[in-house]
């Protein structure tokens, strides 16, 4: 694969290199790229207004159709559904 990189890119790259930070820049875009997937994940994890809207979504489900969850309550589930 070839990348063409702006000169400001490019600059960093090679002051990064030139400081000893990186031996490759193979290694340097590795790390980036690895950075980059972490904030990918991070970013697809839903916000805490987004949970408690679920939240409230399952609650007024529950009460409309008259279900129950046996007793714990919907935190409980939620925690003991996490990895």
């Amino acid at each position: 694969m070839t990348v063409h990189l702006s000169s400001r890119i490019e600059r960093i790259v090679k002051d990064a290199l030139s400081s000893g930070q990186y031996r490759t820049a193979e290694d340097l875009l590795s790390e980036a790229i690895t950075v980059w997937q972490a904030r990918q994940i991070v970013a697809a994890e839903p916000t805490e207004n987004e949970r408690q809207a679920a939240i409230e979504r399952l609650k007024n489900f529950g009460k409309t159709h008259h279900l129950s969850l046996g007793g714990i309550t919907i935190k409980q589930l939620r925690d003991e559904a996490r990895p």
